[in-house]
Formats: C-alpha cells, structure tokens, sequence
C-alpha cells in the first residue's frame, strides 16, 4: 500500500488495517509532488468527462457508468501522451 505521509496515513489505526493483512506500506517522500501526478490526471478525466457531466443519481448507476467509462478510457480512447494510441494498444503492442 503507497500513502502519503500526512497524519491519518501514518497513524497506527490506519496503518494496522494494512499491517494485520500482511501487506506492506510505503510512503512518498516529502516535498514529492509529482509522485501522484498520473493518477492525479487520470481522476481528473474520469471527473471531468464522465462523473460531472452525467451527475449520477445512485451509487449503483456511478459505478456502472464509471466502469463502462474505464472500458472506454483504456480500449477506445486515443491518448495524446500514447501518440493518439489507447493504453491497451499500448500494453498489449497491439
């Protein structure tokens, strides 16, 4: 499990929910800004083209459509970064 270091990630009753399962933690350094930018990215996509503009109106309907959202994210959509590639073409070297 990677966290931040900010006091909820580093105290002992968060921590021990990971450490009872056998898993094991890391930390971003300090002063690392740029250790979450992908992720940071892509949940702007994911907010920015699917969630704020279909303004769900149940959980269930959220995670049905942020799943088909995914599905088109990875196997539809051509990424700039990829040369207008989709991460799967990428992946597989399709």
């Amino acid at each position: 499990m990677n966290s931040d270091q900010g006091s909820h990630f580093t105290s002992s009753k968060y921590t021990d929910l990971f450490l009872d399962k056998g898993c094991k933690i890391s930390m971003d350094h300090c002063g690392r800004a740029y250790d979450n930018i992908f992720i940071e990215r892509l949940w702007r996509s994911v907010k920015y083209e699917n969630i704020y503009p279909n303004e769900y109106d149940t959980p269930r309907e959220a995670r049905t459509g942020i799943k088909d959202y995914f599905e088109f994210y990875n196997e539809k959509r051509p990424h700039q970064s990829l040369n207008y590639r989709t991460p799967v073409e990428v992946h597989f070297g399709l």
